[in-house]
This record gives structure tokens, C-alpha cells and sequence, in this order.
């Protein structure tokens, strides 16, 4: 005869299995259209900026079976313009984002490359009137280098600001049901001022992304921020 202990605590493990099956996430979401690159989303020339590839630019050091796990898609590209401004332009990636796939943050992958971090600070980069993005500035130092960097990440709907709120919204997406896709999106400037070179990169950044196509920006900034900047053109 089974002891009534030994059958609450059956119970209570088989309620904790039906608890966590029914929280596992199931669904793949993923904003970037079907059949569609960001490569193809983002467009190589606007404006006064022209863009080629390179594939030199400071990256996530992962092995490559995780790398090709996490990121389905890298695009680097610097972009020049008529004054001879360069913007190194970074834009990773993936479809599932889970605890043992997430996006790398540049403050966590620079300093594997031998920079420090100086410089890290939250801001809002305004994208029109009443419309902003989260993201965060960070100037990188090495003894012959120094990089004054703006980026942001996207989980699913979310753009988490640091490591930690990256983790809970994972989280908050997987209680949904849901596995979301990410993306990693940097934008940097060698040398020089840093001060100078957030106001040329906060002017390039808005610009680009008005350059691509409205049907497409989610897939950069989330589909609310996407649809206000639709609305703020209408």
C-alpha cells in the first residue's frame, strides 16, 4: 500500500512536471519576414552613405557550433559618406533565443578582445516626436584603439537594456509560450571625441532605420515602435 507521504509527494511531482510542461515554450516567433535577410532589410546605401561589407569588425567569440546556433545571420558593414565620417555597422541575428542561446552584449564580448570599458551609460535615441529607443553607449578603450559605440538588443517585442533584464525578458517570453528570435544591433566610430561621435551617430542611426522599408522595421526596433514611426509619417 502506497503511505499517503509517499503519494503527496507523487502528487506534488507530478503537478510540478504538468506545471512546467504546460510553461515550456512551444512557438517560434520570429519578426523578420519569412523568406526575408536582414542583409536584404537593411539597405546598403541612403541618404549620402554608402556601405561595403567587412567581416573584420570585433564580434562575439563563441565556438562556432554555438555561433551558428545563435546567430543564423551576421551583416557587417561600414558606411562613408561624403565628409569621410565612417560607421562600422554590426547586426546579429537569431531565432531562438534560450538560456543557453543569448544574445552577447558588447560589454561583455569587447573586453574578450582586450578593451576596456570607460564609458557605458542607458539613453534614449529619439527616433521622431514621441518616439525613442532604448539602447545604451559604451566607449571601448585598447592601447591602440578607442570605439564609441551605440547599441541595443531586441528579444521578441522586447529591448532589454542590460544582461539581467535580457534574462527576465526571456523569461517573460518563454511564460507566453513562446520562443522569440533576437537581434543584436551596433553601431560604432573609431577615435576622435566620443562626445563628437554620438552626435554623428545619432543622427546616422534614426536615418537608417527611416531608410528601411516600413513593412520591415520591426524586425530592427520591435513592432510598436515600428508602427509609430509608420504613424508619425502618415
Amino acid at each position: 500500500m502506497i503511505a499517503r507521504r509517499d503519494f503527496i509527494v507523487g502528487s506534488a511531482c507530478l503537478a510540478g512536471a504538468g506545471v512546467a510542461y504546460a510553461m515550456a515554450p512551444r512557438r517560434h516567433v520570429s519578426l523578420l519576414a519569412r523568406g526575408r535577410t536582414v542583409e536584404q532589410t537593411v539597405p546598403r546605401v541612403f541618404g549620402s552613405w554608402v556601405s561595403q561589407d567587412v567581416s573584420d569588425l570585433v564580434a562575439p567569440k563563441v565556438e562556432d557550433s554555438l555561433a551558428s546556433r545563435l546567430y543564423g545571420e551576421t551583416v557587417g558593414r561600414v558606411y562613408r559618406d561624403d565628409t569621410g565620417a565612417e560607421i562600422m555597422m554590426l547586426l546579429a541575428h537569431g531565432d531562438t533565443q534560450s538560456d543557453d542561446l543569448q544574445l552577447h552584449r558588447p560589454e561583455i564580448c569587447y573586453p574578450a578582445f582586450g578593451f576596456s570599458i570607460s564609458q557605458s551609460a542607458v539613453a534614449q535615441l529619439a527616433l521622431a516626436p514621441g518616439v525613442t529607443l532604448p539602447c545604451r553607449r559604451l566607449v571601448a578603450d585598447a592601447p591602440d584603439r578607442r570605439e564609441t559605440i551605440i547599441y541595443w538588443s531586441r528579444l521578441g517585442e522586447y529591448l532589454p537594456l542590460d544582461r539581467k533584464q535580457q534574462q527576465f525578458d526571456r523569461l517573460r517570453t518563454a511564460m507566453k509560450g513562446d520562443i522569440a528570435d533576437g537581434l543584436l544591433a551596433r553601431f560604432s566610430m573609431l577615435g576622435g571625441d566620443p562626445s563628437a561621435a554620438v552626435v554623428v551617430l545619432e543622427k546616422f542611426i534614426p536615418a537608417l532605420i527611416w531608410a528601411v522599408s516600413p513593412d520591415h522595421r520591426d524586425v530592427l526596433i520591435g513592432s510598436r515602435r515600428a508602427a509609430a514611426l509608420g504613424a508619425a509619417s502618415a
